[in-house]
């Protein structure tokens, strides 16, 4: 039977929870492989697994039940190997790279952070800022709206102002969280979002960096700003230096979980 893989920890990591389960249905018993000083947390892999709610929180709590412990790595959702012995074999085959992620990503957590306009709000501020926006409207209300080609002037004027306003906000949310966090990956761009931003940040600095995400809402008004965490630190296992970021090994897949955006 295929091995699916939650993550990989130290093989000195406490006993997980008598009794754990994972995915599937019934849920598999979740189980421990050792290779030297690594660990990999699996279970039997169900055959015809699907990305649905139950099962994605079934692998996120193994996470998070072996994260509250020690630092875990955490896998992919939906990251199978052939059997056992394949994931022992990448274990012996990239220990150096697993133990320097353990070791660096220890005692952190990862926050994801988004934001997105807030229409009138931005429409406010972009035409507050930009006395030539506010006369081109001006002269169009004058001229009871204006001809077809000064309200297509007049709106192509905004959309780019608009434009220009998401490219300051999100590299000045960048710059005003970065102050309190340990590393920080760009997430990949999705409709509806100006920014995507997820942060490594220390359990013992989160309440000040939670701090510097309400400040930033307080002094923004025009954003909206979501924030998605304590997660495991999908956005930081890094690959090996010879491995591409999503490319998979021995059948394991490493790199961020597309499933906790």
């Amino acid at each position: 039977m295929t091995t699916y893989v939650y993550g990989i920890t130290s093989a000195a990591h406490p006993a997980l929870p008598e009794g754990m389960g994972g995915v599937g249905d019934p849920p598999r018993p979740v189980r421990i492989l050792t290779e030297g000083e690594l660990a990999a947390v699996v279970s039997d892999a169900p055959e015809d697994l699907r990305p649905k709610r139950k099962e994605l929180l079934a692998h996120q709590n193994v996470l998070a039940e072996t994260g509250a412990a020690a630092c875990v790595l955490p896998m992919r959702f939906g990251s199978v190997a052939p059997d056992d012995s394949s994931v022992t074999g990448v274990l012996a085959e990239r220990a150096d790279h697993y133990a320097e992620r353990l070791r660096t990503l220890d005692g952190k957590v990862e926050y994801n952070v988004k934001a997105t306009h807030v229409e009138d709000a931005v429409l406010h501020r972009v035409m507050a800022e930009n006395p030539e926006l506010r006369a081109l409207a001006e002269a169009n209300r004058k001229a009871g709206g204006g001809s077809y080609d000064q309200r297509l002037q007049l709106g192509e004027r905004v959309v780019a102002a608009v434009q220009a306003q998401e490219g300051l906000d999100a590299v000045e949310l960048r710059q005003a969280l970065e102050s309190e966090t340990v590393a920080v990956s760009t997430g990949p761009e999705s409709t509806g979002w100006l920014a995507n931003v997820s942060l490594l940040v220390e359990q013992a600095s989160a309440e000040a960096f939670l701090a510097a995400v309400q400040r930033f809402r307080a002094d923004h008004a025009h954003l909206d700003v979501r924030i998605n965490g304590p997660l495991p630190p999908y956005s930081f296992v890094e690959p090996g230096p010879s491995e591409p970021a999503g490319t998979t090994a021995g059948g394991v897949e490493t790199g961020s979980d597309t499933g906790q955006r």
